[in-house]
């Protein structure tokens, strides 16, 4: 295995980026910190904090006397990831911008950057495998944001915090005199939304499309919505005049009817079969299993951090999968991604674009079985 030489590291302004830095530089590596702009503040009135996030990364980079330079990819972003967004939540899907983001800006356009740009030459050739190993902090496991990354690009990716903790790196950082980030509250959610209400952003880029609330259980029409798009599956539906809570448990895109029911854990919400589009397998090439038997055991999740469930994929000949699970599941929700794991290897993902029938579904076709008149046996009559 090689040994990298030259190292870009790109520098977010916040204390896991600062701090890989300083250990890459310890550990004797040359390194180079890149901030990148994906989203132009000065359009949303300053939601992003971009400027300052330059600023505290250019601190760093000073502290460790290592050189820092800034790169845009905001018409990317905007033409890759953004109107990609808009277009899925048309669609009646909710999308995964952190995983779009990484795949197509991060790991591509930045990727390739510090390859052609700054002369970056790596000699390791090994298959690399996206393990959870990456870190020791369950909680902020990096793996399922890339799983729709390139074997070429993590081949020539390295992850110092591996095996480190939150706090520890904070500790690191603190001990290193990087008081400005650290005073700095985590990044959560979506960077350009900021802390405006989702309906209120996505309305200022999508006409509003109002329709009906509508009960699953009894088709009553329960409020109206501003649009299928500001809705995903599994969220509390604010709907005037109610005082108990309902929940959005399916969409209508074509009538534009959001279907709703009444408690968090209705059995609308439960599913245990999805299906995705073609499956990004990050070693490439699917399972050898999978290949040979069309069929494999492993464990899933779609949101980070949710628990890993056992389920059985199987290989369709376009590259999707079907995917069933040991187990229903809440809000299997189209749009987010698939992420399949074996052991701590992380295989790679896929877009749900279908979902199997809901509980509540299932049970009334149970109901309706139950209720069918069952045809008398006819005594057939003596032969004469």
């Amino acid at each position: 295995m090689g040994v990298v030489r030259h190292v870009v590291c790109a520098m977010s302004g916040g204390v896991d980026s600062s701090v890989t830095a300083l250990l890459l530089r310890r550990r004797g590596y040359h390194v180079t910190g890149v901030f990148m702009k994906n989203w132009d503040s000065l359009d949303e009135n300053g939601v992003c904090s971009s400027e300052k996030d330059c600023e505290d990364a250019y601190k760093v980079c000073q502290n460790l006397d290592i050189p820092f330079h800034q790169v845009s990819y905001v018409k990317e972003y905007w033409h890759e990831v953004f109107t990609n967004l808009l277009k899925e939540y048309e669609k009646g899907r909710t999308p995964n911008p952190d995983i779009l983001c990484n795949k197509h800006i991060k790991f591509n356009h930045f990727y390739n950057y510090a390859i052609n740009s700054l002369g970056i030459t790596i000699k390791e050739t090994e298959l690399v495998q996206n393990k959870r190993q990456y870190c020791a902090d369950r909680f902020k496991d990096q793996t399922f944001f890339l799983s729709q990354i390139s074997q070429d690009a993590l081949r020539r990716t390295v992850f110092p915090l591996s095996g480190l903790t939150k706090d520890y790196v904070k500790k690191i950082a603190a001990e290193a005199g990087f008081q400005h980030v650290l005073k700095k509250k985590e990044s959560m959610g979506i960077c350009f939304i900021g802390e405006r209400k989702f309906e209120d952003f996505i309305l200022e880029y999508l006409e509003p499309k109002p329709g009906n609330f509508v009960s699953i259980e009894d088709g009553k029409i329960m409020g109206e919505h501003q649009g299928w798009f500001t809705l995903t599956l599994g969220q509390r539906a604010r709907i005037g005049g109610q005082r108990d809570a309902w929940f959005v448990v399916d969409k209508d895109i074509t009538t534009g009817e959001v279907f709703v029911g009444p408690t968090t854990n209705h059995p609308a919400l439960f599913r245990d079969t999805v299906r995705t589009d073609r499956f990004h397998w990050i070693t490439e090439d699917p399972p050898t299993e999978l290949i040979q038997t069309k069929m494999m055991e492993c464990h899933f999740r779609f949101i980070h951090q949710m628990p890993l469930t056992p389920c059985t994929v199987t290989l369709n000949m376009d590259g999707s999968v079907w995917i069933m699970l040991s187990q229903p599941i809440r809000a299997l929700t189209p749009g987010q991604f698939a992420v399949l794991y074996k052991g701590d290897e992380c295989l790679g993902s896929g877009k749900i674009v279908r979902l199997g029938p809901t509980e509540h579904t299932l049970q009334q076709g149970r109901d309706r079985m139950k209720e069918a008149p069952v045809a008398k046996e006819r005594t057939p009559e003596p032969a004469s």
